[in-house]
Parts: structure tokens; sequence; C-alpha cells
């Protein structure tokens, strides 16, 4: 048979004189059907050359075999990489001022472990993983309408898209702050472990401000780093700070560590996340402040390019490929047990104490 008319379902079980629903459990659990029909119904998908899809397993047991990762994607249609440009050879890049790190896109490091995890933890469980990316109801529909479970990155869709979603198949939703969705919800100790950065950057903090690089408003884990900041200089009450709230983008870290040095010297950089405190160190580094000698730098999340940086940045390590396991495990269960109650996890965090502010 050619493509245009390749055999189907309905081409076996007519063949073989049986329902589409006993070759269906021939090809899924052949142990369960009575040899003479197992036999008879494989050796017509053989004469055939039946294939299933995956699409009308999905039909027929209501199962795809595929779980879906819903991230946000609106970086890769502004980054210059991502340009529809025709060029084509070699390009030479002055790249003294890291301008590679803008083709990195927002957060990448982040994503790239919480997809490794997922993508294994499903491969080990038998199943395929999806990755949809984008922000807005409307992509995160199309993914939905494709997989069995969807794992959701916070603020990608809306609540009323996820509580929408959660009626039909078993949503967990990633990052973010406490909700009351019905639905799961895994998170890591963003407060508890910005407090601990914070507090250990205030005791060991040299002479002038402390500049406070905070993330996005709109952003849940950027303000539960804002709350944990706040604890932490509660405190010191006596500390000059001076606080600046924007992307989590290094020319940012870059720019308003600049523009701070030029208002007075500064004793702490605390920064929401890796990128921005990879581009304060550039910005004391250019400017001739010693780290940690006059200055100390902290960030968060635990990129390895906080490892490689130098002086090696202290930071956070969130355990994102641990996450993306557990979404998948969580995905699974809810699956199994489509009425047991939703849970809201937080898993913890680790200061990672490096040379940009030692320990004391």
């Amino acid at each position: 048979m050619t493509p245009s008319n390749a055999p189907t379902v309905y081409d076996v079980a007519r063949l073989a004189e049986v329902s589409i629903a006993t070759v269906s459990r021939v090809l899924r659990t052949p142990d369960a059907v009575k040899e003479s029909t197992r036999e008879r119904v494989l050796g017509v998908v053989r004469e055939l050359g039946y294939v299933p899809s995956a699409s009308a397993r999905g039909l027929a047991g209501r199962r795809t075999g595929v779980l879906g990762l819903f991230i946000p994607g609106h970086e890769a249609l502004e980054s210059p990489a991502a340009s529809d440009s025709q060029e084509t050879g070699v390009r030479v890049v002055d790249d003294r001022e890291g301008s590679r790190h803008r083709h990195r896109g927002f957060r990448a490091d982040y994503f790239d472990e919480l997809l490794r995890g997922a993508e294994v933890e499903a491969w080990r469980t038998g199943h395929a993983l999806m990755i949809g990316a984008g922000r807005g109801d409307g992509s995160i529909d199309d993914l939905a309408g494709r997989v069995d479970g969807l794992a959701v990155v916070a603020s990608t869709a809306s609540d009323e898209a996820i509580e929408r979603l959660s009626a039909r198949l078993p949503v967990v939703l990633l990052a973010g702050g406490r909700h009351e969705l019905p639905v799961d919800h895994l998170a890591v100790d963003n407060r508890g472990g910005m407090r601990a950065v914070a507090e250990h950057a205030l005791r060991s903090r040299g002479p002038g401000a402390v500049l406070v690089l905070g993330g996005p408003h709109d952003s849940p884990d950027a303000e539960e780093r804002r709350l944990g900041v706040r604890d932490a200089l509660e405190a010191a009450p006596s500390t000059e700070v001076v606080h600046d709230d924007g992307l989590f983008v290094r020319e940012r870290g870059r720019e308003r560590t600049a523009a701070a040095l030029a208002d007075g010297p500064l004793g702490a950089v605390i920064a929401a996340n890796d990128q921005l405190a990879l581009g304060a160190l550039d910005a004391l580094q250019a400017a001739g402040v010693a780290v940690p000698g006059q200055c100390v730098v902290t960030g968060f999340d635990g990129v390895e390019e906080a490892r490689l940086s130098r002086p090696p940045l202290t930071t956070v390590a969130q355990p994102m490929e641990a996450l993306g396991r557990t979404a998948v495990r969580t995905l699974l269960d809810r699956i199994a047990e489509p009425r047991r109650p939703c849970q809201d996890a937080r898993m913890p965090v680790t200061v990672l104490l490096r040379e940009s502010c030692p320990p004391a």
C-alpha cells in the first residue's frame, strides 16, 4: 500500500475477524488475549505491514503516552540568533563586552536543567515529552490537546487557562508563589534561599551601600526573593540600600551596577538571579573594584556559568533537574489517581559559598 492508503486498525480488525478493541489489546497487552486470536491478529499485522499511530492509540485508549512541558518562549522570537536572516558563511563578532550572553536568552540555563530532568524521567517511565514554548493561552491550548498531562512554568499562561485545562487533564504548575488553583504545584524555597544568601552578604559586605538587583514585578519567583531580602534587611535596619527591579538579564546587572557606582561605593550587590550578578561582576571589574575585597556579590539559580566566573559566584542553587523529574512523576501520579488531594510542595535549595562572597 502507498502512504496515502496505509493500512488502518479497521483493516486489521476486518481481515482478522475481530473487533478493533481486540486489535488494540493484542498490540498493547498481548498476554491478555487468547493465543489463537493473538496469532491471527499478529499475522494480519505482519501481512499488511500495519504500524499503529500514536494518535490512534490515544483515541482508542484515551492515552497518548506523551507528557507536555510548557515554558516561556517569547525570548526566542526576539533573540538575534533566531532572526530570519538568510546570511550564510562566517561572522566575526567583537565579544570583549560579553555580547555572546545576549544570544543565550532569558534564564536559558535554568530551563536547560528543567528540560533535562523532565526528559530523563519521561524516558525512564516509557513516555515521550513534548515541549511547548510561548506565552499566552492560545499556545498552551495547542499543546494541551496533544498530551496526557501538562507541566506549566508559572506566568506562561493565565490562571483561568490553567484552571480550565485542569478540568480535562492533569496539570502541575512549576515555580511561582502559592496559589489557589486546583492543580499540583512544585516550587523551590525562593524566599528562604534568598534570605540566607542575603544575610551572608550583609555580614560580609564592605563599606558602602548595598545594591539589591531584583527581578521583574510580574515574576512570582522574583517577588518571593524580594521578600527574602526584606527578611534579611530587617536585622540590619541602618544599612543603606539601593533597590532596582527589572529584567533577569546580564546587561541590566552590568548597567545598573555601573550607575550605582557612579553615586558612591558599593559594599555588596545582592542579585535575584545569576545573570544579574554576573553583570554586576562585569561592572565592578571594569571600575577596578576588588571582589570580594571591597564589594561582595551574590546571585540565585546556580547555573554553570556562575561557577566558571572570575571570581566564582556565591549563589543559591535550585534543584532544577530534580524539579523536572518530580514534575513528571507528579503528573503520572495524578493520571493514576485523579481524585487524590492536590499537593503544594517546596523543594530545598543550597547556598553555595564561593569567592565572590566567601565564608566569613
